[in-house]
């Protein structure tokens, strides 16, 4: 095994291009571990706090399988502190092979991977528009980071470092409000371009402005702009919220994969 990514493994998750475009996107950055084979099997960590990522084939047998295990053993990803994000075929595998050694496995999300082909002019109307982030906000876009954070119970920082993430997209321009009729920043979104895709992400309404479809709006109107721009915009959603998908499913999002996170 490699500890290094190269063009061998980017045309390998070509084939799973939308389910495994944050890995790609991490591969090209700096890794706490990455092991490949650059054929069949792809381990990475980026670091704490966020998830280990395993890819394997799509017709991976179960020597494959055992193997990915015992790497994932070996580096400690079994720990009970980590969690991993990869394909359900591998999940139930490692869901058995941990009782055979009587720990337990299980699976914490359930994750769809769509992309938006053609944006549909349908959001549910409602008041207020969409601004970039400006500099005077970076306190605010620090706060909406670290309470989505907080709301789903992963990745959590240091404020600190909520407020050089934040800093960082506004020099990025690439992270929008939504303000309502009052001028209120009430929900947020950003897009991060790989290649031809941009994922949207930090996908966030403040809780007393839910039920407002002020998340829906923004997201109609970063994906405009993602898509003016000459990228396909794509997103990760939690399978469990159907609310949610049904949305994006409205203005033009259509599934593409599935993957899930266990630990």
């Amino acid at each position: 095994m490699d500890s290094f990514a190269d063009e061998r493994d980017f045309a390998l998750l070509q084939n799973n291009r939308y389910t495994f475009f944050i890995l790609s996107r991490i591969l090209k950055g700096e890794c706490q571990l990455i092991l490949t084979d650059h054929k069949r099997l792809i381990i990475c960590f980026s670091g704490n706090p966020f998830p280990a990522w395993i890819w394997t084939a799509d017709n991976a047998d179960s020597d494959e399988m055992e193997r990915a295990y015992s790497l994932a053993k070996e580096t400690g990803f079994l720990d009970g502190k980590h969690r991993i994000n990869l394909k359900y075929e591998l999940a139930d595998y490692f869901i058995k092979r941990a009782k055979l050694e009587e720990k337990k496995i299980s699976i914490l999300t359930n994750m769809f991977a769509y992309d938006c082909p053609k944006l549909i002019d349908s959001p549910t109307p409602t008041d207020g528009t969409f601004a970039l982030c400006t500099p005077e906000e970076k306190e605010e876009l620090a706060e909406f980071m670290e309470l989505m954070k907080q709301e789903i119970g992963f990745d959590q920082k240091e404020r600190k470092e909520y407020l050089e993430d934040a800093e960082r997209a506004i020099k990025n321009r690439d992270t929008y409000f939504w303000k309502n009729a009052q001028g209120k920043n009430v929900a947020s979104c950003n897009f991060s371009p790989n290649e031809n895709l941009a994922d949207i992400g930090l996908v966030f309404t403040r809780p007393e402005h839910r039920r407002h479809h002020y998340a829906e709006n923004l997201v109609y109107q970063v994906t405009k702009t993602v898509t003016q721009s000459g990228y396909l915009p794509m997103l990760y959603t939690d399978a469990d919220y159907t609310a949610s998908n049904a949305c994006y499913e409205k203005i033009g999002y259509v599934l593409r994969g599935k993957l899930c996170t266990i630990g």
